[in-house]
């Protein structure tokens, strides 16, 4: 029962995601109007999400839970960065970069949000928004000397002032301090919170339509890249959070975020930084379609277990 109800809210967004191919195969969607869309999404509708998550009485086992939220996706990160290093490995040192990076940043904004908020609810996505944050931090630092090859091109500045971490900061001032935020203000943000589902599907879809998927699935290193972004990764970080104590919806929450396909910015910053771009479109529409199946059998597992 857990299973389909999962599986029936991945189908909803694979409906959604195949309009947006449908909708780039008859030529409505062009390059810079998906760039556009997606920074709309990026720096407007996903902190709006994460805000009015926060936009309710502060109680302290929530406020408790939500600090514990930050460790655990901070724990989640590390041992995928750690596993990720001993399995994906690759002759062309630019491949090797984009699988690593694939294997480790997942889409927890676009992908994980809209389940976290018809699975959980308002709670999962203020789980969520701890750990879009914790992902933030990460792809920043480790992510961009993981692709360069450079660390100085981590930057402290990239770290903290980018949208979901400035998000996550005004939402916990709010939620922490039970600071009343008018309606005024709470309607607009709760209308462009509602983009959140079906905007960042189309701009999936867009890329689904650009990718060469028969040449992803005879990659073997792109597939073993994939398996492990949703599988292998997250069912050993999950052993070990369980482990440790994590139970209930923090766990559940987790689950989501932990098992998401792997993220648009590993597209966005191999191009950036010249490292296998057509690998990196690949991961992202391969692991986003078998995620169909396997998100559900993990977040299903993970709702028996907490």
């Amino acid at each position: 029962m857990i299973f389909f109800t999962v599986f029936k809210q991945v189908i909803i967004l694979f409906i959604l995601i195949f309009t947006g191919v449908f909708l780039a195969k008859k030529n409505f969607f062009t390059e810079n109007a998906v760039k556009s869309v997606t920074d709309i999404v990026l720096y407007l509708v996903s902190p709006c999400v994460i805000i009015k998550s926060f936009i309710r009485k502060c109680d302290m086992e929530i406020l408790k839970n939500v600090l514990l939220s930050f460790l655990v996706a901070a724990v989640v990160h590390i041992v995928f960065i750690v596993v990720a290093n001993i399995l994906l490995h690759d002759k062309d040192d630019a491949r090797k970069r984009v699988l690593r990076f694939g294997a480790v940043f997942g889409n927890c904004g676009f992908m994980s949000l809209p389940i976290q908020q018809a699975i959980l609810g308002d709670l999962g996505v203020l789980y969520c928004a701890s750990f879009i944050a914790v992902f933030n931090v990460f792809s920043w630092t480790y992510g961009i000397a993981e692709m360069s090859g450079n660390k100085s091109d981590m930057s402290v500045k990239r770290i903290f002032l980018n949208p979901g971490v400035i998000a996550t900061a005004i939402g916990f001032i709010i939620f922490s301090l039970s600071i009343p935020v008018p309606e005024v203000v709470s309607m607009p943000i709760g209308y462009f919170a509602a983009l959140n589902t079906p905007v960042p599907m189309l701009v999936i879809g867009y890329h689904l339509s650009k990718s060469n998927l028969r040449n992803a699935i005879s990659d073997a290193n792109c597939f073993i890249s994939c398996l492990a972004k949703l599988i292998i990764l997250p069912v050993v970080a999950l052993s070990i959070i369980y482990l440790i104590g994590i139970r209930g919806d923090l766990f559940v929450s987790t689950a989501i975020s932990a098992s998401s396909p792997v993220a648009a910015y590993t597209t966005m910053f191999s191009y950036k930084f010249k490292k296998a771009t057509n690998l990196s479109v690949n991961l992202v529409s391969l692991s986003t379609l078998l995620s169909l199946l396997t998100i559900p059998v993990i977040v299903a597992l993970a709702q028996k277990l907490a």
